[in-house]
């Protein structure tokens, strides 16, 4: 694998668990996304002690560091794609729904997570769409979806997906717009 090849969700989980995180696939990038997003910088530290992910293995191999290394510059660059080419990383489309589902809770778990630990300034700064935002996360974080028509289930969960995926960029550009060169009046 180059390391230019995108991390999908498949080889996350698979790196998540050999490093034996308390956190899935889709709640590790939902952390590492809000810690973004938040304001976090990953900087010289690890990703798992920038976001005190509790970790049973003993030091990463290096092909797992690597993994994580990827991810984070994979990540940071979607977030802050011009063409709005984020995406949460959840298992495919042809994955259960109920699979599906239950891994956007846990993104937006993460989500949460990760934006509380970049700092309590940040939030204080928001805007009240931003506030509305984390707000309809912190909803969504707390559901358990209950499904009948699989069609109805399909589209409300692509509805859910598009406003979590949409949210988490505008609270990305909104935060890293706050830096010591923002041009933003306090």
């Amino acid at each position: 694998m180059s390391a230019n090849e995108l991390i999908g969700y498949d080889e996350l989980d698979a790196a998540a668990a050999r490093l034996q995180l308390a956190e899935d696939a889709s709640g590790l990038h939902g952390s590492l996304c809000g810690f973004l997003a938040g304001g976090g910088r990953i900087g010289r530290q690890s990703l798992v002690e920038a976001l005190h992910l509790d970790a049973e293995a003993a030091t990463p191999s290096a092909g797992d560091q690597g993994v994580l290394d990827r991810l984070v510059k994979q990540t940071q660059a979607e977030l802050a794609d011009p063409e709005l080419g984020f995406e949460p990383m959840l298992p495919a489309d042809d994955r259960p729904l109920t699979e599906r589902a239950d891994a956007l809770v846990d993104w937006c778990r993460g989500f949460l997570g990760g934006f509380g630990l970049a700092g309590a300034e940040t939030h204080s700064q928001l805007s009240e769409e931003a506030q509305e935002i984390l707000k309809d996360l912190g909803t969504i974080a707390a559901s358990s979806f209950e499904f009948g028509d699989e069609a109805e289930d399909e589209d409300s969960l692509i509805e859910v997906h598009e406003f979590v995926r949409l949210g988490a960029m505008l609270l990305f550009a909104e935060c890293s717009n706050r830096g010591p060169n923002s041009d933003t009046v306090h």
